[in-house]
């Protein structure tokens, strides 16, 4: 993927690094792995975040899973932290699976299916997708504020590290 400006060009908005916490994923799959990339590829070019009460970005994401919950360490441009929040994945979980299992329906699919029904599983992943994306938002809400695409995207994320638990 070539490298490209960020479209966001408010600094104060944006996360310019976002990496998964190494220790938090064990094993994946290939379609799994190049979803994680490519969502942060997304994130990176196109993304709106920042912290409620803080003016002090771009801002880093380093995030990771430590026992079941979620964690988010944010920071500054030189990726001292700022802050850590952490999210218990009970009201993810289920969403997580059902992902999971839409994602392996599509990937099965594309290998012979019809269109129409790549189309119809597609749309359900999407819409899935969304529900995941709102829900990391309600979350977060007085946390950190991020757009619909940024939501989507930092959910492929934590799905991504969720993958640790369905392979051990």
């Amino acid at each position: 993927m070539p490298d490209k400006e960020p479209i966001n060009q408010n600094q104060k908005t944006t996360l310019i690094s976002v990496e998964l916490d190494p220790d938090s994923i064990t094993r994946t799959t290939r379609d799994i792995d190049h979803e994680r990339k490519i969502a942060i590829y997304d994130l990176l070019r196109e993304n709106y975040f920042t912290l409620p009460d803080h003016d002090v970005g771009p801002y880093t994401l380093l995030i990771a899973m430590e026992g079941s919950r979620l964690v988010l360490h944010i920071g500054d441009r030189d990726k001292n932290p700022i802050t850590s929040i952490i999210l218990a994945l009970g009201p993810f979980r289920s969403m997580i699976n059902q992902y999971f299992m839409i994602c392996d329906s599509y990937y099965e699919s594309i290998k012979m299916a019809t269109p129409n029904r790549i189309e119809t599983i597609d749309m359900a992943r999407r819409a899935l997708h969304n529900e995941g994306a709102e829900l990391l938002q309600e979350r977060l809400k007085g946390k950190v504020k991020c757009d619909n695409l940024t939501a989507r995207r930092l959910f492929t994320l934590i799905c991504a590290l969720h993958w640790k638990g369905r392979c051990s």
